[in-house]
């Protein structure tokens, strides 16, 4: 089981609120907010098209003065606008609600959404996506559960002016269908609110303010495997406490305030020594193999090296075995690092094909326990492995660099 650790840490002249994820006091995954810098993902503003660049397909578009988004066309559907310029097509000046979905990176401005997320601990609604869909995490018998007995279908049979998408997540399967369908229809109740009040606003006002980071921890956190919720700081264990009574009162019963005097939680938990391990570019293997993890600014690049495993023996079947405990490392490094985007790997080269494919299964199987949406792609001729996962929140490196 896990538990999720709440606290205040200090990095040079600054403190931030981390939320750290553990199992049996293995570092799952960390998120760092600057205490009183809260981040603009998931905020719904009233924006205003500053340009379109035809060669992107895409729309720059103002959340607030001097502060522009990416908006990509092809993703348009049916948005909600504010104010429209006479014309069919996105035109500058036109005002329209979107949403932040991708927090700034590097040289890349934020990116904008117009199919808006409201998301609630079992359901998400969405404003253009119209469809059903439920977690893939859940096996087919329990997605078709589900949907009879949601009764989903029925449930979303609204006139065409109110039509809306849900997607059911993975916290469902075993969630009493009462508290589902209360959930259902206070994120309804919102969509309706923000729809009707948006024309009314001015250009550039935040319609919705996103939940501090370790409160979307604490919704997006798979419940079935959370013990506790762990924090030693008064205040934030007043917020949370807060948050849950009013949105997971199931949940409090997890929570507890740490008050050891004599060993702080981010001790107890080696915490900041774990972080500052996942910022080095070399990750040691039990087998004595190790990773080595550079990011670039076009993609991730992992190489697999033997290290300090030597076997005169059966080679082959030695690299197979620290490929394969690579595998397992790997998928957990991209999640505690929060790397996205394309990466590469290069495992130790195998001869056999079954070797090969035998490392595919390793590797797909170990990242779906991923939150965050990853895929395996293939092998190429080289041996090199390509992998994608979805970017965003900006990296654990990425988090501390920036403040």
């Amino acid at each position: 089981m896990n538990k999720l650790l709440i606290t205040k840490i200090q990095k040079g002249s600054h403190t931030y609120i981390a939320s750290a994820l553990c199992s049996e006091k293995r570092l799952l995954e960390i998120t760092l907010e600057p205490e009183g810098r809260q981040s603009i993902l998931g905020n719904i503003y009233v924006g205003r098209v500053k340009n379109i660049v035809k060669n992107l397909n895409a729309a720059f578009i103002e959340i607030a003065p001097g502060v522009p988004c990416y908006y990509p066309l092809d993703e348009m559907k049916q948005p909600l606008f504010v104010k429209k310029i006479n014309s069919p097509r996105l035109v500058q000046g036109d005002e329209l609600v979107v949403q932040v979905v991708q927090e700034s990176s590097k040289s890349k401005p934020p990116k904008v959404t117009t199919n808006l997320n409201l998301s609630g601990k079992y359901l998400v609604l969405t404003s253009e996506n119209t469809k059903i869909g439920i977690s893939k995490k859940l096996g087919f018998q329990k997605r078709e559960e589900l949907k009879e007995t949601l009764g989903l279908k029925e449930s979303l049979g609204l006139k065409e002016k109110e039509k809306f998408g849900l997607i059911v997540r993975t916290n469902a399967a075993d969630a009493p269908k009462e508290e589902i369908l209360e959930e259902y229809g206070a994120l309804k109740q919102e969509f309706f609110h923000l729809r009707e009040t948006a024309p009314h606003r001015t250009v550039f006002s935040c319609l919705k303010e996103s939940i501090p980071e370790y409160l979307h921890m604490l919704k997006d956190v798979n419940q079935s495997q959370l013990s506790g919720i762990l924090t030693d700081c008064p205040e934030l264990f007043s917020k949370i406490h807060g948050y849950l009574d009013k949105y997971q009162p199931e949940d409090l019963g997890k929570l507890s305030l740490y008050e050891d005097a004599m060993v702080s939680l981010s001790s107890l938990y080696r915490l900041e020594r774990r972080l500052q391990e996942a910022l080095q570019e070399r990750v040691w293997l039990k087998s004595g193999g190790y990773l080595v993890i550079q990011p670039t600014e076009a993609l991730t690049v992992i190489d697999v090296n033997t290290g300090k495993s030597i076997s005169k023996k059966q080679v082959q079947e030695h690299y197979l075995t620290i490929n394969l405990e690579a595998a397992e490392e790997i998928a957990h490094q991209l999640r505690l690092r929060n790397l996205s985007g394309i990466i590469i790997v290069d495992f130790i080269d195998m001869k056999s094909h079954s070797s090969q494919e035998l490392l595919m299964q390793k590797l797909r199987s170990a990242v779906c326990g991923d939150i965050v949406p990853v895929q395996v792609v293939d092998m190429t001729k080289l041996n090199l492995v390509e992998i994608t996962r979805k970017k965003v929140k900006k990296s654990l490196a990425e988090q501390l660099k920036n403040h």
